[in-house]
């Protein structure tokens, strides 16, 4: 049996909300459907944001909204209900999912590494989709900054992953030039890091805490580890087909 292509797919807050303040079923329709077309030759492991927004729609915490201590309970109220509707949803096309929240202390020890190597390859050999987040209330490193790119970098480094895609809200990395002339330009085909770094226009995003400077870390950190990145547009519909496809313009940094 030929071995599956081990994907690393992580999904940021804008493309599960497609930048409304609601998340998106029809996203994460588009995504499992994609999952379900390709399940045969790649394996899928995810990396998801969104469990704030989640919240954000059904509940309004007295305090600041932007502080992070009510950030993060919006994460723990938020992530049970991210997760289910991720459960109905990929059930409906025939896929099984499982949650797990990892932190940054779980990749500096050797035993934690080998505890979630393990549990993932158990699941991904069952058939089972691991849907991955940061553990917002003991961690908040995702929710300052990252929006879980570095997360999913990590993740995609220690599970061996063949390729990690990072679906944001742009169609891919954009040329500095062709930005500020107004005419966003995808920079196609990235050889050279360095000269990447030098393209980079930093921008936060609307829901998410990210930008494409920690999409650019992230993928410093895959390519450390052997790891192709694609940074491709998941507003998108069939945003994976279509970038196996070349349909549509993204990012590969080789």
């Amino acid at each position: 049996m030929q071995r599956k292509k081990r994907i690393l797919l992580k999904v940021g807050s804008n493309t599960l909300t497609k930048e409304t303040d609601n998340i998106s079923r029809g996203k994460i329709e588009d995504i499992a459907n994609q999952i379900a077309k390709l399940k045969d030759t790649c394996e899928f492991i995810i990396v998801s944001s969104g469990a704030i927004a989640v919240a954000k729609q059904f509940v309004k915490l007295e305090s600041k909204q932007e502080d992070v201590f009510v950030k993060q309970a919006l994460a723990s109220i938020g992530q049970p209900h991210l997760i289910r509707i991720y459960q109905e949803i990929f059930r409906e096309y025939g896929l099984l999912t499982s949650q797990c929240l990892l932190s940054y202390s779980d990749f500096e020890k050797e035993e934690s590494k080998t505890n979630i190597v393990n549990t993932i390859n158990v699941l991904v050999n069952n058939n089972y989709i691991p849907i991955i987040n940061e553990n917002d209330t003991v961690a908040t490193d995702e929710i300052k900054f990252g929006d879980n790119d570095k997360l999913g970098a990590l993740t995609a480094s220690l599970l061996k992953a063949d390729l990690f895609i990072i679906a944001t809200n742009t169609n891919g990395i954009y040329t500095k030039e062709s930005m500020e002339n107004g005419f966003p330009r995808t920079i196609e085909i990235v050889e050279d890091f360095n000269t990447l770094k030098e393209q980079i226009v930093n921008s936060k995003s609307s829901h998410g805490s990210g930008g494409m400077q920690s999409k650019i870390e992230a993928a410093s950190l895959a390519k450390n580890a052997h790891i192709e990145t694609w940074i491709v547009n998941g507003l998108e519909d069939h945003f994976i087909l279509n970038a196996f496809e070349n349909k549509q313009p993204y990012t590969r940094i080789k």
